[in-house]
Order: C-alpha cells, then sequence, then structure tokens
C-alpha cells in the first residue's frame, strides 16, 4: 500500500532548479575540458555563387590561431539525409551565411578575429530569395513535414464552393520567424582512444548521436553525445545543426577539444527558421454557416540545399466537419537558408490562416464566432473518417467563454471606445497532434532505499526532469526524494526527442514500464539486498496502437486594445483552455501553455524576419532589429485545461504541451483587432504601419 503522497499531478518545483540560480548546471559551453581550443565560422557574403579562393594563411599568421578549415582540406564525410551538416565539402555558395571556412584558435576571441578577418574571393551569381505565390519555381513536394502528404481532397470543391450562399475568400501571409532560444548553439567535442564525445545543446541526444555516426562512419558504440542542460530550443535545435559537425572535425583534425559556438547573429542563417507562408482559404457554407467546402492553398519557400515543406494547410483537415474539403502545398526553392522546425510548426501559421478566415466567415453569416464553430464540430476526422481518440474543443470553447465572459460580448465592431483606444475580443480554436514514439529507460533500486532512472531524454526548459521524477515516483511507491532522474546521455539508449510535443508522451511510458517491471522484482520491503536494474522499450508497444486520430484542443480568447492614433496594439488579457490528456505537473504545464500563449502574441505583434533582396540575408539578424514580446507587451494571461486523460496515446493517458499553447493565439489578436477596428488584419505581424493603413 502506497504510504507517500501521489507524485503525478501534484505542483513540484523543478528539481534542477537549484543548480539553475546558483550556476551549478552545465550547458554544452560550459564544460571545462584541458587543452581546449575554439572555433568560429566564416560566412559567406554571397547568397549565390562559388568560392575561388580562400586565403588560409592570412589567418594562420594571426595571433593563437591553430588552423583553419576549407573546403580544400576539411575531413570528408559520408552522405547525410540533411545535406546541410554536409559543412567544408564543396565551394558551392547556396545562400548568403553559409559555412565557408572554421578558424581554430587558443581563445574564442581570437579564433573570432581570424575568422572575421579571413580573405575569402567569390564568384557570385545573381540569387533569388523572395517568396513570392505566382513564382514560377512553385511545385507540389512529395510530402510535407513529417510525412504528410502534400495534398488531399473529399468531394467537388468548386461546384460546393460556387453554389454556396455565403463564402469567404481571403489570402493570408505570415513572415519568416526565427526560433531564437536563450542559448546559443554550442558544442564541444573531443576524441580518444573510445572515440568521440560530444556536448552537445539539442533537443534530443538520440538522434543527433546516430547523424554524427553515420557522417564520420563511426560505430554507434563509437559516438557519445551528452545533452546535460538545455536553454531552450523551439524546434531549432531538434536535430544536429552545423556548429556540432564542424566541432567534431576540427576536434579530430587538431587532436585536442575544440569549442564551437554561434553567435546571435550566425543562429539567423545556421539552424533553422519558420518559413514564411502565403495562404488562401476559401470557406462556402449555407445560410446558417455550416460549412460546405474548405479549401486551403499553402505557398512556402525551402532551400536549394535540403527540402523541407511546412505542413501549413494539414490543420484544416481536422479541424471542421466539411463534405468538400480539400488542402494543398506548393514549395520554391530559393537562395536562402533552410527552414526547419519552429514551435508547431504548419498548426501556428496554419491555425492563423484558418481561424481568421473562420472569424470572417462567422462575420459574414452574422453568426457569434463560438457558436460557428461549435456547429461546424466534426464527428470524426473530416478528412478521412477515423475516430479521434479524444476530441474536447466544444468543453474548451464553453469553459473558456465562460471564463472570459464572452456572453457579455457586444457582436457589433468597432463601437468600443475609450478616448484614443478601441476596445475588442476574439477567440480561435486550437490543435496540435499528439504522439508517443519508441523510447527505452532503465529503472534501478539500490539498497539504501534509493532509485534511480536513465533515459535520454532532454530537458530545454519544459521541466523534463521533474515530470519524469514525478512519474517514477509514483509506480515505485517512493517519494520524490528517494528518486534521481538522469537525462540527456545518448548512453542511456534511444528515446524520443524532445519536440513535435512527443517528449513526455513518450518517455513516461518507458519510464512508467521500467519502475513497474523493477518494482516486481523488489522484496516486501523494497529495499534489495543488492542493486536490481531492469531496462524498458517500448517500441513494440506503440507500435500495437490502433489507428486513431490523436491530436490536443484548445480554445484561445484575447482583449486587445488599439491606439487609433499611433496603431499602436495591446493585449490587456489572454486567457487559453485546453484539452490536452492528464497534466503530470500543473505548475509547469501552465508555465509551457502561458510560454506558447505569449510566443503567439509576439508572433501575432512583433516577430518578422525581413529579407533584403538585394543581399539576399535577413537585416533585423539580432534582438535590436528582431522584435519579440517583452513582460511590458504582457497583461493578464491565464491558462487552463479540462479533466482529460487519453489512454489510447499512452498508458498514462499524457500528450504533449509544448506546442498546443501557440497554436491560434495570434488569430484570436487578429480577430480581436477586427472587432475593435471593424478592419481585417490578413498579414502578420500587426505592426502599427498596418493597422494605421
Amino acid at each position: 500500500m502506497r504510504t507517500v503522497p501521489a507524485a503525478v499531478g501534484a505542483p513540484v518545483s523543478r528539481v534542477e532548479g537549484p543548480a539553475k540560480v546558483t550556476g551549478a548546471a552545465r550547458y554544452s559551453g560550459e564544460i571545462p575540458l584541458g587543452q581546449m581550443a575554439y572555433g568560429w565560422v566564416a560566412q559567406a557574403s554571397i547568397a549565390r555563387g562559388q568560392i575561388d579562393s580562400v586565403d588560409a594563411a592570412a589567418a594562420l599568421g594571426m595571433p593563437g590561431v591553430i588552423g583553419v578549415l576549407t573546403y580544400e582540406n576539411a575531413p570528408r564525410l559520408t552522405a547525410a539525409a540533411d545535406d546541410e551538416l554536409l559543412v567544408l565539402q564543396h565551394n558551392r555558395v547556396r545562400y548568403r551565411g553559409q559555412v565557408v571556412a572554421l578558424v581554430v584558435a587558443g581563445t574564442l576571441e581570437q579564433a573570432r578575429a581570424a575568422a572575421e578577418a579571413l580573405p575569402v574571393s567569390y564568384a557570385a551569381e545573381p540569387h533569388d530569395v523572395i517568396l513570392r505565390a505566382d513564382h514560377p519555381g512553385m511545385y507540389a513536394p512529395g510530402h510535407v513535414n513529417p510525412n504528410y502528404v502534400t495534398d488531399t481532397a473529399t468531394g467537388d470543391v468548386e461546384a460546393a464552393l460556387t453554389g454556396a450562399a455565403v463564402q469567404v475568400d481571403e489570402t493570408y501571409s505570415t513572415p519568416a520567424e526565427h526560433n531564437n532560444p536563450m542559448e546559443p548553439h554550442a558544442a564541444i567535442a573531443r576524441w580518444d582512444d573510445d572515440g568521440l564525445t560530444v556536448w552537445d545543446s539539442n533537443q534530443g541526444p538520440t538522434l543527433v548521436h546516430r547523424t554524427l555516426a553515420t557522417l564520420f562512419g563511426l560505430e554507434a558504440s563509437a559516438v557519445r553525445v551528452i545533452t546535460e542542460h538545455v536553454g531552450g530550443g523551439f524546434g531549432a535545435k531538434g536535430s544536429a545543426r552545423p556548429h556540432t559537425v564542424l566541432a567534431a572535425m576540427a576536434a579530430r583534425t587538431f587532436g585536442r577539444p575544440v569549442r564551437v559556438t554561434f553567435s546571435r547573429q550566425q543562429q539567423f542563417c545556421l539552424v533553422g527558421y519558420r518559413t514564411p507562408t502565403i495562404q488562401q482559404v476559401r470557406l462556402g457554407a449555407d445560410a446558417d454557416g455550416r460549412l460546405v467546402a474548405l479549401d486551403h492553398l499553402a505557398y512556402s519557400q525551402t532551400s536549394t540545399v535540403v527540402e523541407f515543406a511546412e505542413q501549413t494547410a494539414v490543420i484544416s483537415r481536422v479541424m471542421y466537419a466539411s463534405p468538400s474539403l480539400r488542402t494543398r502545398h506548393r514549395l520554391v526553392a530559393l537562395d536562402v537558408p533552410t527552414p526547419r522546425w519552429m514551435r508547431a510548426p504548419g498548426e501556428a501559421p496554419g491555425s492563423f490562416a484558418l481561424e481568421c478566415a473562420m472569424d470572417e466567415l462567422a462575420d459574414a453569416c452574422g453568426i457569434d464566432p463560438i457558436e460557428l464553430r461549435v456547429c461546424n464540430e466534426p464527428a470524426v476526422e473530416p478528412e478521412g473518417g477515423r475516430q479521434f481518440s479524444s476530441r474536447h474543443l466544444l468543453d474548451c470553447l464553453a469553459e473558456g467563454a465562460r471564463r472570459f465572459g464572452w456572453a457579455d460580448r457586444d457582436p457589433r465592431p468597432g463601437v468600443r471606445r475609450d478616448g484614443r483606444w478601441l476596445t475588442g475580443t476574439g477567440v480561435a480554436s486550437s490543435t496540435y497532434p499528439a504522439r508517443s514514439m519508441a523510447s527505452t529507460a532503465t529503472a534501478s533500486a539500490w539498497p539504501d532505499g534509493s532509485y534511480e532512472i536513465t533515459i535520454a531524454a532532454a530537458d530545454i526548459g519544459q521541466g523534463a526532469r521533474t515530470a519524469i521524477t514525478q512519474v517514477a515516483a509514483d509506480e515505485l511507491g517512493a517519494d520524490i526524494a528517494q528518486v534521481t532522474a538522469r537525462i540527456g546521455d545518448s548512453g542511456y539508449g534511444p528515446a524520443m526527442i524532445a519536440g513535435g510535443s512527443m517528449g513526455m508522451a513518450s518517455w513516461s511510458w518507458a519510464v512508467a514500464k521500467a519502475c513497474r517491471q523493477l518494482r516486481a522484482q523488489l522484496p516486501a520491503s523494497l529495499r534489495p539486498a543488492e542493486t536490481i536494474t531492469v531496462r524498458a522499450d517500448t517500441t513494440s508497444d506503440v507500435a500495437a496502437l490502433p489507428d486513431l486520430l490523436r491530436h490536443s484542443f484548445g480554445a484561445q480568447f484575447a482583449e486587445v486594445r488599439v491606439d487609433v492614433d499611433t496603431g499602436e496594439i495591446r493585449v490587456p488579457r489572454m486567457l487559453g483552455v485546453f484539452a490536452a490528456g492528464r497534466i503530470l505537473n500543473p505548475k509547469t504545464a501552465r508555465s509551457q501553455l502561458i510560454g506558447g500563449m505569449t510566443m503567439g502574441l509576439s508572433m501575432a505583434l512583433h516577430e518578422e524576419s525581413i529579407m533584403d533582396a538585394q543581399f539576399g540575408d535577413y537585416v533585423n539578424h539580432d534582438f535590436a532589429g528582431y522584435h519579440i514580446a517583452a513582460h511590458a507587451d504582457i497583461g493578464a494571461i491565464e491558462a487552463h485545461w479540462i479533466e482529460e486523460s487519453d489512454g489510447q496515446l499512452n498508458p498514462l493517458g499524457v500528450k504533449g504541451l509544448g506546442e498546443i499553447g501557440i497554436v491560434g493565439a495570434a488569430a484570436a489578436i487578429a480577430n480581436a483587432v477586427w472587432h475593435a477596428t471593424a478592419r481585417r488584419q490578413r498579414h502578420l505581424p500587426l505592426i502599427p504601419a498596418r493597422i494605421l493603413s
């Protein structure tokens, strides 16, 4: 019988909190190793062409320089699925800012000075860096991220639109956005008799481990990746990035540990970003607001190095019932860095277009925006007819409306004014896929009554260590203080990354399974005479899951104030209500949801990476020019959830929380701006110039 309080569901503070606030927590660029050398990248100053020459001798003559790696002398790498990682393997330049050399020196300052002074000559070619819907290079990719089919269609969309009593046909756009985690990308690499060890800032050591083994032609046992603490990722650290490969190349070449860290400016072109999108949404409905057709067409960009196709329109495949439904994606390869994952890729920009279009449809039909969503709630998957494992969107809308005071809303736009300020409120729905992926974990019991859990998870700020500790304590019938969770080491066995909202949904299953197996072997006293260790693998369990559609859902509410003279937008309050599975820790869960909502506000009002067509570079590639939300931008922000446990996803009923909070937030704010001003805003961000125009 359990003798300690339940750990799961308790608002436990982060177990690594004291280490972080005292500076004891070590990040990947802070590991103290003897004879450390430092690498700094030299970057291409053209957007397309080839390198004619690199004057390495000029850098070698500068103080402290140990060596220079270029395409002429860098170690050869094997083919990889991600060609962005084949650094210094050829002299082609495919975007401005591409790595053209790595200078290694005795100090960081010496390496940077030499890299910035390194003479490189180019043969430049005309470049093309601007996304437009009518670009002649547009094509339909083979699939969209991660593995969705590119286009889908049910029913006769064109005929249904033509015959619809009410129609909406509008184009929306979102700009390029950059992840900008607080901790820059950093890696330290060391080679010894056992092989390669890398301390790297990433969202999953397993994936980086596999990539490095492939690139360097090594056995898996000869590579170890350690990810002790990570200062944010938002998708930018979801897989191996060039800094890690460069550190390993340099350490092998020069026979000593090498650290490579990207600066804030370098991160704007070397680690990914959210692609800009242009989206056409066409809706057709009967006079009562019931959809008869939904057509969502999304345009985005990729690089000429790697094809990355954002799944922007996929959200329209699951949100609303429509007998005629079509989603399409088109892509163009430009002379730009490769876009990557950024918090809720696809769903975040896609929800802006879809949820704004639904708000426009509600206005055209003369129906309350929540009522419109209720009457278009599907019983099964609109696209394919699969059953949902759980779907509580209507509960979120109802609870959100109650908490927000939606019933008191005057539906007329542009009528609430207080001096120079117009006030409005808006709503949007949100969803994000809920997945569990195969992972392994070990659980050990020690004679002193303590326990140790090891799993190659990554804590990027979401509280993974704490939640894993809570799950283990519950399964073992132990106090949290008895359990130590060790994470972030590829040596612990394969595990899912902290990405795609799949982390805890996957790790908790493996940890719970290991702990249950361990407890079955313990004596009645729970104290073994000698250490017992068991290992669990959920590969077969995940493969046996039934074919259901698994998603989290939510409702976003926002109130805005718009200055009629300056176009300034303030957001006095935001509210989100979510159905996101069993909540392991309400304290860290609330932090994740509020973080996502804040990032959605930032997406709505501030974030925009501005491309200079002449030079092929983002002109605002630092925090002075790239604006993100600050404390002053956030008024009252609340995140709540309804009770939900989805046993069809994993035994603990856990869903991910990392991304659902951003989905729909920007649309709720844009819809509130319309309600305040009676003017639609279809292009992000909602900067004053756009409001006044």
